[in-house]
């Protein structure tokens, strides 16, 4: 299918022809991911759902798309002059690979807060990086001035037509792998990703759903459809850094406006228990950004999906190692497999013990356990403690207190 000229894709920045020709563009130059059906996450969730596998890309998202489609119609002239982004992470992952790939001079201007990962990644594959500021806005001003001075081209990683075509092809590969889809659950930055898959999606199958996914710290759509236009938000932390987006980009919000279907704000509770649940069911490592589909499905955001067929992309892995750990054991607390409490337990000798063996008999462990004798004690026969204790789920946990409280343990 082709737009037309009276076509309402014809007015917009980006039209299903240009997804189609950066289709061709791409081919044998970024992967062709798999869309399998997941079977424990279709049970966990209601859905029949079916992850679309971008965090297999060379360079672990799906970034690459926009960033070869745009890199590849530059002139010769730009190509050699080099080109630069401001980049959380992803973005300059895909261009300084491809840039690479063409012998395109590149340089990425990183907040200071960027996953080290992402950091490395992009300097061991022979980019010029540049640290500044303390969110993605401070990195593009200054990525602004560098290429002002130097003569570069800059490659806007969710606004760019060329960008955003790219992306889209996401939604043509999507529809030729589950062609009777019902809806496609996609996380929400700058808006590039949603606004291209939804273009492609909505004009070849306009009766499937496409829902934005954005976190609550992070809720620059949702400011936009509210403002009718694009905002700047104060971003806040969040597991989802590379949905940390102060405002939406123009273009994409104009197509994705038109196309989505409608936006939910998921919390982070639910983006650490969704990045867990992806190790655990589908044995993937997903950062916090691409698990933004499968946190809304946990948190019951979407009811109106049960049952129907629906498409996640996964799309990014490229998780800080360094905090992994950290997001793994927020998640078993949003789970209710690691509890925290306090008790009052006998100081005397075996007193620590008989607590242990009634946390033993409950079938529940104990992961960390710390004594407060400085400040805790009334009675100096006695101790409080602060547990960390490894339960089934959250009724396993209540039980366990229940049981302490009926054995004379003050619980807390």
């Amino acid at each position: 299918m082709n737009a037309t000229e009276d076509s309402p894709t014809a007015r917009l920045p980006v039209s299903i022809d240009d997804i189609y020709a950066a289709a061709e563009r791409l081919k044998g130059k970024v992967s062709y991911t798999p869309c399998p059906k997941s079977i424990p996450l279709s049970e966990a969730t209601g859905c029949e759902v079916h992850c679309k596998l971008e965090h297999l890309q060379r360079t672990g998202s799906f970034k690459e798309r926009g960033a070869r489609n745009a890199l590849e119609q530059l002139t010769a002239e730009r190509q050699r002059q080099g080109v630069i982004a401001a980049s959380a992470g992803n973005h300059a992952l895909g261009l300084v690979y491809h840039s690479t790939l063409l012998n395109i001079p590149v340089t990425v201007v990183m907040p200071t807060v960027a996953p080290l990962t992402k950091v490395s990644s992009c300097r061991r594959m022979g980019a010029n990086v540049v640290l500044h500021g303390q969110n993605l806005a401070e990195a593009r001003e200054q990525a602004d001035r560098i290429a002002e001075a130097e003569g570069l081209t800059y490659i806007h990683g969710y606004d760019d037509p060329d960008v955003i075509a790219g992306q889209g092809t996401m939604g043509l590969e999507i529809l030729h792998q589950v062609p009777d889809l019902d809806a496609v659950v996609i996380p929400v930055g700058g808006a590039g990703l949603i606004a291209g898959v939804a273009l492609a999606i909505k004009t070849l199958r306009p009766q499937t759903k496409i829902i934005g996914v954005q976190p609550r710290r992070a809720n620059c759509l949702q400011a936009a459809l509210t403002a009718g236009k694009p905002v700047k938000i104060n971003v806040t932390p969040t597991l989802a850094d590379g949905l940390a987006v102060s405002m939406v980009g123009p273009r994409a919000f104009e197509i994705a406006r038109r196309y989505m279907d409608h936006l939910v704000i998921t919390h982070e509770r639910f983006l650490a228990l969704a990045v867990l649940r992806l190790i655990e069911l589908e044995k993937s490592v997903i950062e916090g950004a691409g698990a933004a589909p499968l946190a809304a499905l946990l948190e019951g955001l979407l009811p109106e999906l049960k049952g129907k067929k629906v498409v996640m992309p996964l799309c990014g892995g490229n998780i800080d190692t360094n905090v992994l750990g950290r997001i793994i054991e927020s998640g078993l607390v949003a789970d209710g497999r690691l509890v925290r409490f306090s008790a009052r337990i006998s100081d005397r000798p075996g007193g620590l013990a008989r607590f242990a063996a009634i946390v033993a008999e409950q079938g529940a462990s104990i992961y960390e356990i710390d004594h407060d004798r400085a400040y805790a004690r009334e009675d100096i026969s006695t101790v409080v403690i602060h547990c960390v204790v490894e339960t089934r789920d959250h009724t396993h946990g209540e039980e366990l207190k229940r049981r302490l409280m009926e054995a004379n343990y003050l619980i807390a």
